[in-house]
């Protein structure tokens, strides 16, 4: 079994902000899988998607403490790190981009620096474009801001892609998913696939 974890902080206060991209990459993830979120046995919310043998999870955890609820549902479903998608926003990517790796650090992200706490740094995340905006501004604060209206057609089209290299994760691996997804998203060779 595989699982697919959004990064983000639970409540409407923070729905559509950027740190929360992770949750809007799982919920379309739902939408495929024609499935609601309901409570998880862990701090989480959370889709069987049976179809695909995958679990996928918002945790319900603020952003600092995802760890808490990413560890306790590895434990809970016996799932390996290695079968782990971690989603997540990335401040230093431009708007658009993603970069899935298949271990590394944790950078500056609190959501990963709680993950690594429980269990360190070998599991595979998609680091999803979120754009820096204005360097005089405090980056908690950016990240907390909801996307700007002449984003949503980008932010629209970075979910479904997002989304697209999650499922390709649950079928064929991070090596695919970082074949067929790094890098420039209008470049024809690294369209997806299939």
């Amino acid at each position: 079994m595989k699982a697919i974890v959004g990064l983000g902080n639970p409540g409407e206060k923070y729905r559509g902000t950027r740190h929360n991209i992770g949750f809007a990459v799982v919920d379309e993830l739902a939408r495929r899988a024609q499935a609601e979120f309901a409570a998880a046995p862990v701090e989480a919310l959370m889709v069987r998607w049976r179809e695909r043998d995958a679990v996928l999870v918002k945790p319900l955890t603020f952003m600092n403490l995802s760890g808490d609820a990413v560890s306790a549902l590895l434990r809970y479903f016996k799932i390996e790190p290695v079968d782990l998608l971690i989603v997540l926003d990335e401040v230093q990517l431009p708007l658009g981009k993603l970069r899935a790796r298949p271990n590394g650090s944790p950078g500056g992200h609190n959501g990963l620096k709680s993950i690594a706490r429980h269990f360190g740094d070998d599991y595979a995340r998609l680091r999803i474009g979120v754009g820096r905006g204005d360097a005089r501004r405090d980056l908690a604060d950016h990240v907390l801001t909801r996307f700007d209206r002449d984003e949503a057609d980008e932010v629209e089209r970075m979910t479904v892609r997002a989304a697209d290299a999650a499922e390709t994760f649950i079928t064929s691996g991070i090596a695919a998913v970082m074949n067929s997804f790094n890098g420039d998203p209008e470049s024809p060779e690294r369209a997806p696939k299939g």
